[in-house]
């Protein structure tokens, strides 16, 4: 099987960064995208700022690949939109790569070990893995390959606005009322969706407090418009972050940005409250219904910004060994649980962790964090450098991974602060003291294939 290429599903940050690094230890690379270009996923928010700068977005594969053909890099200590992260990076990465390695507009629709449904022992160590892909033109391909590295992300799997993990009775049919990502205000249709009118935040994330700044800065300039922000949780806890603490000062800002929304009236709070209906209203709005009944009324428009899952389906003939909390490699869910760590040390992780029953199957990237909201690209090309030597037989290397990541300046797991009373009698969540470094969320970053 070694003559056959290495499928990278997704042409996102670290689906390339894989292509770059495979390509420097002379293994074939096929990287299939479902998108018409490469950072699909990335330009969909492309009016949102990364917290990371310039420096840490580039993998250190792609940067050598991209040195050598005249590439102008950006800024180091910049922050990219996703617009600039896709124009100014990864799009001339994937050209760099060339489109005999990057294919657009090709959909891996699943995976499985050839003749071999998950059922069968034999031959899973011997035959090939079995690679279908759907074509823009709907033309259907078989492609094998000695290994496959799933860096296709969880952006297209927002979680539902139910505080039970699934819809909210009548999230479906108020479909036009919900938005799941950050509005663009620049946008003039967009803006004039929100301008005067009353808007629900669901959410405790950095999604939902850049949403917060966002429409808190439109309430200045355009009368009538209201912001209700529910949280889960029973309390707003760290919400707002690590602040001036914050090793990542955009990160921090923003937090900070919102707490002086709050801070100035700029919206209302409402803790405690896990949706359970969506209810028609007069005039076209809305009204949310808790599980205990509370109300949230005459809602125009509702964001929901509640973390994103792993669509799993397309893997369902390969054996798999996921945490059943997080859909998460089972030894990598213990270190990124946010029930535990929102701080504490997140150890260095490559391919011992991410390696599957399957042989030669990887998950990388945001799909191997599973429900984890809390990655960062840095994380994901080191997963992607240790996979690559790993299939180039150089297992010191890829036992050697190595990573530091920023102290947030914060501390408590998300599970602790729905319950604000278990939080207190347990000091506060998974550690005490000053905050270790931990795994963190670049705005809305979510890669997809």
């Amino acid at each position: 099987m070694n003559e056959l290429p290495v499928i990278v599903v997704g042409a996102g940050p670290i689906g390339l960064a894989a292509a770059a690094e495979l390509r420097e230890r002379g293994l074939r690379a096929l990287v299939f995208e479902r998108g018409g270009a490469a950072g699909a996923a990335v330009a969909e928010w492309n009016h949102v700022r990364t917290f990371s700068r310039w420096a840490e977005l580039i993998a250190p594969a792609a940067r050598r690949l991209l040195d050598g053909t005249g590439w102008v890099a950006p800024h180091a200590d910049s922050y990219p939109t996703g617009r600039e992260w896709a124009g100014d990076y990864l799009i001339p990465l994937a050209e760099a790569l060339g489109d005999d390695i990057v294919r657009l507009g090709a959909e891996v629709v699943g995976v499985a070990r050839r003749g071999r449904d998950r059922v069968v022992d034999a031959g899973r160590d011997s035959e090939p893995l079995s690679v279908r892909i759907r074509h823009a033109d709907g033309r259907e391909e078989r492609v094998l390959a000695r290994a496959v590295i799933d860096a296709s992300g969880t952006w297209g799997g927002a979680n539902p606005l139910g505080g039970d993990g699934l819809p909210a009775l009548g999230e479906s049919a108020a479909a036009q009322t919900i938005s799941y990502r950050v509005p663009d205000l620049e946008d003039a249709a967009e803006r004039a969706r929100y301008a005067g009118k009353h808007t629900v935040i669901a959410g405790s994330g950095h999604s939902a407090l850049a949403a917060i700044v966002a429409l808190a800065g439109l309430a200045k300039s355009e009368p009538g418009t209201r912001i209700t922000w529910v949280l889960r949780r029973g309390d707003v806890g760290n919400t707002f972050g690590g602040g001036k603490d914050d090793q990542l000062p955009a990160r921090g800002a923003l937090g900070l940005r919102a707490k002086q929304a709050l801070e100035d009236g700029m919206l209302q709070v409402v803790t405690g409250f896990r949706t359970a209906a969506v209810e028609p209203a007069r005039d076209g709005r809305v009204a949310l219904v808790s599980e205990a009944g509370g109300r949230v009324e005459d809602v125009d428009r509702v964001v929901v910004l509640t973390g994103f899952r792993p669509e799993l389906s397309w893997l369902s003939e390969i054996r798999l060994n996921l945490d059943p909390v997080l859909q998460a490699p089972v030894e990598l869910a213990p270190l990124i649980d946010p029930n535990v760590h929102s701080c504490g040390t997140v150890y260095p992780h490559g391919v011992k962790e991410l390696s599957q029953p399957e042989p030669g199957f990887y998950l990388a990237g945001m799909k191997s964090y599973g429900r984890a909201p809390t990655f960062l690209a840095l994380t994901g090309y080191e997963q992607v450098r240790s996979i690559a030597a790993e299939l180039a037989g150089d297992h010191e290397s890829a036992a050697r991974v190595e990573l530091t990541l920023p102290d947030t300046g914060v501390c408590g797991g998300a599970g602790a602060f729905d319950e604000p009373d278990a939080a207190i009698a347990s000091g506060g969540g998974c550690c005490g003291g000053s905050a270790a470094p931990e795994l963190i969320s670049l705005g809305t970053v979510r890669v997809g294939n």
